[in-house]
Protein backbone atom coordinates (compact mmCIF):
# COMPACT_ATOMS: atom_id res chain seq x y z
CA UNK A 1 0.00 0.00 0.00
CA UNK A 2 1.46 3.37 -1.02
CA UNK A 3 1.63 5.79 1.95
CA UNK A 4 -0.41 8.97 1.68
CA UNK A 5 1.70 12.05 1.06
CA UNK A 6 1.33 15.63 -0.04
CA UNK A 7 -0.84 18.65 0.68
CA UNK A 8 -4.30 18.47 2.27
CA UNK A 9 -6.84 20.95 0.87
CA UNK A 10 -10.06 22.18 2.41
CA UNK A 11 -13.15 22.47 0.23
CA UNK A 12 -12.48 26.17 -0.32
CA UNK A 13 -8.82 25.58 -1.15
CA UNK A 14 -9.78 22.87 -3.63
CA UNK A 15 -12.28 25.15 -5.36
CA UNK A 16 -9.61 27.85 -5.58
CA UNK A 17 -7.09 25.38 -7.02
CA UNK A 18 -9.59 24.26 -9.65
CA UNK A 19 -10.39 27.87 -10.52
CA UNK A 20 -6.68 28.64 -10.85
CA UNK A 21 -6.19 25.67 -13.18
CA UNK A 22 -9.08 26.80 -15.36
CA UNK A 23 -7.79 30.40 -15.38
CA UNK A 24 -4.44 28.98 -16.47
CA UNK A 25 -5.95 27.41 -19.57
CA UNK A 26 -7.12 23.95 -18.45
CA UNK A 27 -10.79 23.59 -19.34
CA UNK A 28 -13.35 22.44 -16.80
CA UNK A 29 -14.35 19.71 -19.26
CA UNK A 30 -10.78 18.39 -19.37
CA UNK A 31 -10.58 18.33 -15.56
CA UNK A 32 -13.84 16.36 -15.44
CA UNK A 33 -12.60 13.98 -18.13
CA UNK A 34 -9.44 13.34 -16.13
CA UNK A 35 -11.42 12.77 -12.95
CA UNK A 36 -13.77 10.36 -14.71
CA UNK A 37 -10.80 8.52 -16.18
CA UNK A 38 -9.27 8.12 -12.69
CA UNK A 39 -12.55 6.70 -11.39
CA UNK A 40 -12.94 4.33 -14.33
CA UNK A 41 -9.39 3.08 -13.82
CA UNK A 42 -10.16 2.42 -10.17
CA UNK A 43 -13.29 0.43 -11.03
CA UNK A 44 -11.36 -1.50 -13.65
CA UNK A 45 -8.58 -2.24 -11.16
CA UNK A 46 -10.62 -3.07 -8.08
CA UNK A 47 -13.93 -4.25 -9.52
CA UNK A 48 -12.77 -7.55 -11.06
CA UNK A 49 -14.85 -7.00 -14.17
CA UNK A 50 -18.15 -7.29 -12.30
CA UNK A 51 -21.30 -5.30 -13.21
CA UNK A 52 -21.19 -1.69 -12.07
CA UNK A 53 -23.82 0.72 -10.78
CA UNK A 54 -22.76 4.39 -10.99
CA UNK A 55 -24.60 6.83 -8.72
CA UNK A 56 -24.57 10.42 -9.95
CA UNK A 57 -25.51 13.56 -8.09
CA UNK A 58 -26.52 16.89 -9.64
CA UNK A 59 -23.13 18.60 -9.28
CA UNK A 60 -19.69 18.12 -10.74
CA UNK A 61 -19.12 14.97 -8.73
CA UNK A 62 -22.03 13.49 -10.66
CA UNK A 63 -20.47 14.76 -13.87
CA UNK A 64 -17.34 12.76 -13.04
CA UNK A 65 -19.61 9.73 -12.71
CA UNK A 66 -21.13 10.21 -16.18
CA UNK A 67 -17.64 10.29 -17.66
CA UNK A 68 -16.58 7.18 -15.73
CA UNK A 69 -19.71 5.30 -16.77
CA UNK A 70 -19.07 6.07 -20.44
CA UNK A 71 -15.43 4.96 -20.23
CA UNK A 72 -16.30 1.76 -18.38
CA UNK A 73 -18.92 0.82 -20.95
CA UNK A 74 -16.36 1.49 -23.69
CA UNK A 75 -14.12 -1.05 -21.91
CA UNK A 76 -16.88 -3.62 -22.25
CA UNK A 77 -18.15 -3.70 -18.67
CA UNK A 78 -21.82 -4.01 -17.81
CA UNK A 79 -22.66 -0.53 -16.52
CA UNK A 80 -25.87 1.01 -15.18
CA UNK A 81 -26.25 4.63 -14.10
CA UNK A 82 -28.70 6.02 -11.54
CA UNK A 83 -29.11 9.72 -10.87
CA UNK A 84 -30.42 11.57 -7.85
CA UNK A 85 -31.35 14.54 -10.07
CA UNK A 86 -30.47 16.04 -13.42
CA UNK A 87 -27.09 17.79 -13.70
CA UNK A 88 -27.17 21.42 -12.60
CA UNK A 89 -23.76 22.68 -13.78
CA UNK A 90 -22.84 23.31 -17.40
CA UNK A 91 -19.83 21.01 -17.33
CA UNK A 92 -21.80 18.19 -15.72
CA UNK A 93 -24.56 18.61 -18.29
CA UNK A 94 -22.06 18.25 -21.11
CA UNK A 95 -20.60 15.16 -19.43
CA UNK A 96 -24.07 13.65 -19.13
CA UNK A 97 -24.62 14.08 -22.87
CA UNK A 98 -21.71 11.72 -23.45
CA UNK A 99 -23.54 8.89 -21.65
CA UNK A 100 -25.71 7.14 -24.20
CA UNK A 101 -27.30 4.65 -21.82
CA UNK A 102 -30.41 4.75 -19.65
CA UNK A 103 -30.44 7.05 -16.61
CA UNK A 104 -32.36 5.30 -13.84
CA UNK A 105 -33.96 7.19 -10.94
CA UNK A 106 -31.88 6.56 -7.82
CA UNK A 107 -34.98 5.62 -5.87
CA UNK A 108 -35.64 2.68 -8.22
CA UNK A 109 -32.09 1.41 -8.74
CA UNK A 110 -31.27 -2.14 -7.71
CA UNK A 111 -27.85 -3.10 -6.32
CA UNK A 112 -24.86 -4.21 -8.38
CA UNK A 113 -21.66 -5.98 -7.27
CA UNK A 114 -19.63 -2.79 -7.81
CA UNK A 115 -21.01 0.55 -6.65
CA UNK A 116 -19.35 3.78 -7.82
CA UNK A 117 -20.50 6.60 -5.53
CA UNK A 118 -20.47 9.95 -7.34
CA UNK A 119 -23.37 11.60 -5.53
CA UNK A 120 -21.68 14.23 -3.38
CA UNK A 121 -18.00 15.00 -3.09
CA UNK A 122 -16.11 17.96 -1.69
CA UNK A 123 -18.17 20.61 0.05
CA UNK A 124 -21.04 18.72 1.69
CA UNK A 125 -21.93 20.44 4.98
CA UNK A 126 -25.33 19.06 5.98
CA UNK A 127 -26.53 15.52 6.74
CA UNK A 128 -28.05 13.40 3.99
CA UNK A 129 -31.83 13.18 4.03
CA UNK A 130 -33.04 10.10 5.89
CA UNK A 131 -34.59 8.50 2.82
CA UNK A 132 -31.42 9.03 0.77
CA UNK A 133 -29.21 7.66 3.54
CA UNK A 134 -31.43 4.58 3.78
CA UNK A 135 -31.35 4.11 0.01
CA UNK A 136 -27.56 4.31 -0.05
CA UNK A 137 -27.32 1.83 2.81
CA UNK A 138 -29.50 -0.61 0.88
CA UNK A 139 -27.38 -0.30 -2.27
CA UNK A 140 -24.21 -0.62 -0.22
CA UNK A 141 -25.51 -3.84 1.38
CA UNK A 142 -25.93 -5.35 -2.07
CA UNK A 143 -22.42 -4.46 -3.28
CA UNK A 144 -19.19 -6.34 -2.72
CA UNK A 145 -17.03 -3.36 -3.74
CA UNK A 146 -17.80 0.32 -3.14
CA UNK A 147 -15.61 2.99 -4.74
CA UNK A 148 -16.14 6.63 -3.76
CA UNK A 149 -15.40 9.61 -5.98
CA UNK A 150 -13.30 12.05 -3.96
CA UNK A 151 -15.16 11.29 -0.71
CA UNK A 152 -17.91 8.90 0.36
CA UNK A 153 -21.19 10.76 -0.03
CA UNK A 154 -22.22 12.01 3.39
CA UNK A 155 -19.00 13.10 5.08
CA UNK A 156 -17.90 16.60 6.04
CA UNK A 157 -14.96 17.57 3.86
CA UNK A 158 -13.24 19.88 6.32
CA UNK A 159 -14.16 18.43 9.71
CA UNK A 160 -14.35 14.71 8.91
CA UNK A 161 -17.86 14.44 10.31
CA UNK A 162 -20.20 11.57 9.46
CA UNK A 163 -23.32 12.97 7.81
CA UNK A 164 -25.05 9.72 6.86
CA UNK A 165 -22.32 8.28 4.65
CA UNK A 166 -21.95 4.69 3.63
CA UNK A 167 -18.49 3.18 3.93
CA UNK A 168 -16.31 2.72 0.86
CA UNK A 169 -13.75 0.03 0.19
CA UNK A 170 -11.73 2.46 -1.93
CA UNK A 171 -11.83 6.25 -2.15
CA UNK A 172 -10.24 8.10 -5.06
CA UNK A 173 -9.12 11.54 -3.85
CA UNK A 174 -9.36 13.76 -6.90
CA UNK A 175 -6.54 16.26 -7.30
CA UNK A 176 -5.47 16.33 -3.65
CA UNK A 177 -6.23 14.88 -0.27
CA UNK A 178 -8.93 16.53 1.84
CA UNK A 179 -9.08 16.72 5.66
CA UNK A 180 -11.86 14.11 5.72
CA UNK A 181 -9.47 11.53 4.25
CA UNK A 182 -7.49 11.69 7.52
CA UNK A 183 -9.86 13.05 10.17
CA UNK A 184 -12.15 10.67 12.02
CA UNK A 185 -14.79 9.40 11.73
CA UNK A 186 -14.76 10.10 7.97
CA UNK A 187 -11.32 8.56 7.46
CA UNK A 188 -12.65 5.23 8.72
CA UNK A 189 -15.39 5.37 6.07
CA UNK A 190 -12.96 5.98 3.19
CA UNK A 191 -11.30 2.56 3.13
CA UNK A 192 -8.15 2.42 1.02
CA UNK A 193 -7.36 5.92 -0.31
CA UNK A 194 -5.72 6.60 -3.67
CA UNK A 195 -4.85 10.16 -4.67
CA UNK A 196 -5.36 10.76 -8.39
CA UNK A 197 -3.46 13.50 -10.21
CA UNK A 198 -5.88 15.36 -12.49
CA UNK A 199 -3.56 18.24 -13.35
CA UNK A 200 -4.30 20.67 -10.52
CA UNK A 201 -1.43 22.43 -8.74
CA UNK A 202 -2.41 21.74 -5.15
CA UNK A 203 -0.73 23.56 -2.28
CA UNK A 204 -1.66 24.17 1.32
CA UNK A 205 -0.26 24.94 4.76
CA UNK A 206 -1.48 21.49 5.79
CA UNK A 207 0.33 18.29 4.74
CA UNK A 208 0.47 14.61 5.55
CA UNK A 209 2.97 13.79 8.29
CA UNK A 210 5.09 11.47 6.19
CA UNK A 211 8.15 9.38 6.94
CA UNK A 212 11.07 11.52 8.10
CA UNK A 213 14.65 11.15 6.95
CA UNK A 214 16.84 10.82 10.03
CA UNK A 215 20.50 10.47 9.06
CA UNK A 216 22.35 7.89 11.15
CA UNK A 217 25.28 9.00 13.34
CA UNK A 218 28.49 9.76 11.47
CA UNK A 219 32.10 9.13 12.45
CA UNK A 220 32.37 12.51 14.17
CA UNK A 221 29.29 12.00 16.35
CA UNK A 222 29.31 11.17 20.05
CA UNK A 223 26.67 10.81 22.73
CA UNK A 224 26.22 14.54 23.21
CA UNK A 225 25.93 15.41 19.54
CA UNK A 226 23.22 12.75 19.33
CA UNK A 227 21.39 14.57 22.12
CA UNK A 228 21.18 14.54 25.90
CA UNK A 229 17.55 14.11 27.03
CA UNK A 230 16.30 14.39 30.62
CA UNK A 231 13.00 12.91 31.80
CA UNK A 232 11.55 14.43 34.97
CA UNK A 233 10.16 11.80 37.34
CA UNK A 234 7.10 12.42 39.51
CA UNK A 235 4.53 10.37 41.38
CA UNK A 236 4.27 7.55 38.82
CA UNK A 237 7.77 6.46 37.93
CA UNK A 238 6.57 3.90 35.39
CA UNK A 239 5.31 6.59 33.02
CA UNK A 240 8.63 8.42 33.15
CA UNK A 241 10.43 5.11 32.60
CA UNK A 242 8.52 4.54 29.36
CA UNK A 243 9.46 8.02 28.16
CA UNK A 244 13.10 7.54 29.10
CA UNK A 245 13.50 4.22 27.32
CA UNK A 246 11.60 5.56 24.32
CA UNK A 247 14.00 8.49 24.07
CA UNK A 248 16.97 6.12 24.18
CA UNK A 249 15.50 3.67 21.67
CA UNK A 250 14.61 6.56 19.34
CA UNK A 251 18.27 7.48 19.05
CA UNK A 252 19.13 9.91 21.84
CA UNK A 253 22.80 9.61 22.75
CA UNK A 254 22.37 10.09 26.48
CA UNK A 255 19.22 9.83 28.64
CA UNK A 256 18.90 10.90 32.26
CA UNK A 257 16.03 10.63 34.75
CA UNK A 258 15.51 12.93 37.72
CA UNK A 259 14.81 12.64 40.70
CA UNK A 260 15.57 9.48 42.59
CA UNK A 261 16.09 5.87 41.59
CA UNK A 262 13.66 4.42 39.07
CA UNK A 263 13.58 0.63 39.14
CA UNK A 264 13.85 -1.50 36.03
CA UNK A 265 15.51 0.97 33.68
CA UNK A 266 18.35 -0.09 31.38
CA UNK A 267 21.74 0.48 32.97
CA UNK A 268 22.59 2.98 30.24
CA UNK A 269 20.04 5.46 31.59
CA UNK A 270 21.58 7.72 34.23
CA UNK A 271 19.91 8.77 37.49
CA UNK A 272 20.67 12.32 38.62
CA UNK A 273 19.28 14.91 40.99
CA UNK A 274 16.74 17.35 39.56
CA UNK A 275 18.87 20.45 40.16
CA UNK A 276 21.92 18.80 38.56
CA UNK A 277 19.93 17.93 35.46
CA UNK A 278 18.63 21.45 34.93
CA UNK A 279 22.06 22.98 35.38
CA UNK A 280 23.83 20.65 32.93
CA UNK A 281 24.98 22.83 29.99
CA UNK A 282 24.94 19.82 27.67
CA UNK A 283 21.22 19.26 28.16
CA UNK A 284 19.50 19.26 24.74
CA UNK A 285 15.86 18.51 25.64
CA UNK A 286 13.56 18.00 28.62
CA UNK A 287 10.45 15.84 28.91
CA UNK A 288 8.09 16.57 31.78
CA UNK A 289 4.57 15.46 32.53
CA UNK A 290 4.32 11.67 32.24
CA UNK A 291 3.46 10.46 35.76
CA UNK A 292 4.38 13.87 37.19
CA UNK A 293 1.38 14.34 39.46
CA UNK A 294 -0.41 17.61 40.19
CA UNK A 295 0.72 18.46 43.71
CA UNK A 296 2.88 21.35 44.89
CA UNK A 297 6.09 19.41 44.18
CA UNK A 298 4.97 18.83 40.58
CA UNK A 299 4.20 22.51 40.15
CA UNK A 300 7.63 23.51 41.41
CA UNK A 301 9.37 21.07 39.07
CA UNK A 302 7.35 22.28 36.11
CA UNK A 303 8.08 25.94 36.85
CA UNK A 304 11.80 25.22 37.10
CA UNK A 305 11.78 23.21 33.88
CA UNK A 306 9.92 25.93 31.97
CA UNK A 307 12.43 28.51 33.17
CA UNK A 308 15.31 26.71 31.42
CA UNK A 309 16.44 27.81 27.94
CA UNK A 310 16.15 24.20 26.78
CA UNK A 311 13.70 22.66 24.26
CA UNK A 312 10.93 20.94 26.21
CA UNK A 313 8.14 18.40 25.70
CA UNK A 314 5.08 18.80 27.95
CA UNK A 315 2.70 15.88 28.28
CA UNK A 316 0.07 14.44 30.62
CA UNK A 317 -0.04 16.10 34.07
CA UNK A 318 2.09 19.04 32.97
CA UNK A 319 -0.69 20.03 30.58
CA UNK A 320 -3.06 20.40 33.53
CA UNK A 321 -0.65 22.61 35.47
CA UNK A 322 0.53 25.11 32.86
CA UNK A 323 -1.15 28.15 31.30
CA UNK A 324 -0.87 29.29 27.65
CA UNK A 325 0.35 32.71 28.82
CA UNK A 326 3.30 31.06 30.61
CA UNK A 327 4.17 29.06 27.50
CA UNK A 328 4.18 32.23 25.38
CA UNK A 329 7.00 33.63 27.51
CA UNK A 330 9.38 30.83 26.55
CA UNK A 331 11.97 31.49 23.88
CA UNK A 332 13.17 27.89 23.54
CA UNK A 333 11.17 25.38 21.46
CA UNK A 334 8.12 24.01 23.25
CA UNK A 335 6.22 20.91 22.12
CA UNK A 336 2.90 19.85 23.69
CA UNK A 337 1.38 16.38 23.26
CA UNK A 338 -2.22 16.53 24.54
CA UNK A 339 -5.00 14.04 23.95
CA UNK A 340 -8.54 15.43 23.69
CA UNK A 341 -9.11 15.69 27.45
CA UNK A 342 -5.78 17.38 28.09
CA UNK A 343 -6.32 19.70 25.15
CA UNK A 344 -9.70 20.80 26.51
CA UNK A 345 -8.25 21.34 30.00
CA UNK A 346 -5.54 23.63 28.64
CA UNK A 347 -7.24 25.39 25.73
CA UNK A 348 -11.00 24.86 26.07
CA UNK A 349 -12.56 24.67 22.60
CA UNK A 350 -9.65 26.77 21.23
CA UNK A 351 -11.88 28.92 19.07
CA UNK A 352 -14.04 26.08 17.77
CA UNK A 353 -14.03 24.75 14.22
CA UNK A 354 -12.40 21.57 13.00
CA UNK A 355 -9.69 19.67 14.88
CA UNK A 356 -7.16 21.34 12.59
CA UNK A 357 -8.61 24.79 13.35
CA UNK A 358 -8.49 24.18 17.10
CA UNK A 359 -4.91 22.90 17.00
CA UNK A 360 -3.80 25.93 14.99
CA UNK A 361 -5.57 28.33 17.34
CA UNK A 362 -3.96 26.65 20.36
CA UNK A 363 -0.52 26.83 18.78
CA UNK A 364 -0.94 30.53 18.01
CA UNK A 365 -2.30 31.18 21.52
CA UNK A 366 0.54 29.39 23.30
CA UNK A 367 3.48 29.90 20.94
CA UNK A 368 4.06 26.14 21.16
CA UNK A 369 3.89 23.38 18.59
CA UNK A 370 0.96 21.07 19.35
CA UNK A 371 0.59 17.34 18.72
CA UNK A 372 -3.17 17.00 19.22
CA UNK A 373 -3.23 13.24 19.68
CA UNK A 374 -5.89 10.73 18.71
CA UNK A 375 -6.83 8.30 15.98
CA UNK A 376 -6.37 11.34 13.72
CA UNK A 377 -3.40 13.15 15.26
CA UNK A 378 -2.97 16.77 14.15
CA UNK A 379 0.24 18.79 14.48
CA UNK A 380 0.05 22.57 14.42
CA UNK A 381 2.77 25.20 14.67
CA UNK A 382 2.37 28.85 15.73
CA UNK A 383 2.82 30.02 12.13
CA UNK A 384 -0.26 28.06 11.01
CA UNK A 385 1.55 25.12 9.46
CA UNK A 386 -0.21 21.82 10.12
CA UNK A 387 0.37 18.11 9.62
CA UNK A 388 -2.04 15.19 9.78
CA UNK A 389 -0.94 11.67 10.64
CA UNK A 390 -2.52 8.87 8.61
CA UNK A 391 -3.05 5.20 9.30
CA UNK A 392 -2.30 4.70 12.99
CA UNK A 393 -3.37 1.36 14.42
CA UNK A 394 -6.33 1.43 16.84
CA UNK A 395 -4.24 -0.75 19.17
CA UNK A 396 -2.47 2.47 20.22
CA UNK A 397 -5.47 3.09 22.48
CA UNK A 398 -3.51 1.58 25.35
CA UNK A 399 -2.02 2.88 28.60
CA UNK A 400 1.47 4.31 28.30
CA UNK A 401 1.63 4.78 24.55
CA UNK A 402 1.44 8.55 25.01
CA UNK A 403 4.42 8.41 27.37
CA UNK A 404 6.33 6.64 24.62
CA UNK A 405 5.44 9.39 22.15
CA UNK A 406 6.65 12.07 24.58
CA UNK A 407 10.00 10.32 24.93
CA UNK A 408 10.43 9.99 21.18
CA UNK A 409 9.58 13.67 20.73
CA UNK A 410 12.22 14.56 23.31
CA UNK A 411 14.82 12.58 21.38
CA UNK A 412 13.86 14.36 18.15
CA UNK A 413 14.21 17.80 19.76
CA UNK A 414 17.52 16.74 21.30
CA UNK A 415 18.97 15.84 17.91
CA UNK A 416 18.30 19.42 16.82
CA UNK A 417 15.11 19.15 14.80
CA UNK A 418 12.79 22.15 14.71
CA UNK A 419 9.56 21.53 16.66
CA UNK A 420 7.35 20.84 13.63
CA UNK A 421 9.90 18.42 12.14
CA UNK A 422 10.41 16.82 15.56
CA UNK A 423 6.67 16.31 15.91
CA UNK A 424 6.42 14.78 12.44
CA UNK A 425 9.31 12.41 13.09
CA UNK A 426 7.97 11.43 16.51
CA UNK A 427 4.50 10.68 15.17
CA UNK A 428 5.84 8.57 12.32
CA UNK A 429 8.24 6.58 14.53
CA UNK A 430 5.48 6.08 17.11
CA UNK A 431 3.02 4.87 14.48
CA UNK A 432 5.57 2.61 12.82
CA UNK A 433 6.71 1.08 16.12
CA UNK A 434 3.07 0.32 16.94
CA UNK A 435 2.58 -1.36 13.58
CA UNK A 436 5.69 -3.45 14.14
CA UNK A 437 4.56 -4.38 17.65
CA UNK A 438 1.29 -5.74 16.23
CA UNK A 439 -2.18 -6.39 17.67
CA UNK A 440 -2.84 -6.25 21.41
CA UNK A 441 0.36 -4.27 21.91
CA UNK A 442 1.33 -2.71 25.20
CA UNK A 443 3.51 0.36 25.41
CA UNK A 444 6.52 -1.73 26.42
CA UNK A 445 6.30 -3.64 23.12
CA UNK A 446 6.77 -0.41 21.20
CA UNK A 447 10.07 0.23 22.94
CA UNK A 448 11.49 -2.96 21.46
CA UNK A 449 10.18 -2.07 17.98
CA UNK A 450 11.54 1.48 17.94
CA UNK A 451 15.08 0.65 16.70
CA UNK A 452 13.59 -1.02 13.62
CA UNK A 453 11.40 2.01 12.98
CA UNK A 454 14.43 4.29 13.37
CA UNK A 455 16.40 2.12 10.94
CA UNK A 456 13.62 2.52 8.35
CA UNK A 457 13.71 6.30 8.77
CA UNK A 458 17.43 6.43 7.95
CA UNK A 459 17.02 4.96 4.46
Amino acid sequence: MTPLTGPILTAAEMRAAEAAAIAGGVSADLLMERAGHALAEAVWRFGSGQPVLVLCGPGNNGGDGYVAARLLRDKGLEVRLAALASPTTDVAQRAAQGWQGVVEPLAQAVPAPVLLDCLFGTGLTRPLADDLAARLASLRAGASMVIAADLPSGVGTDDGGALGAISANVTIALGALKPAHLLQPAAHLCGHIVCADIGIAADSHCHVAGRPHLPPPGPRDHKYTRGLVAIIVGQMAGAASLSAVAAARAGAGYVMVADGQVAGLPLSIVHRAFTEVLSDPRLAALVIGPGLGRDSSARLKLAAALATPVPIVLDADALHLVEPAVLRQRTAPTLLTPHAGEFAALFGDAGGGTKIDRARHAAAQSGATIIFKGADSVVAAPDGSALLSAGSTPWLASAGTGDVLAGIAGAMLARGLAPLAAAQAALWLHKRAAALAGPALIADDMLLALPTAVAESTR
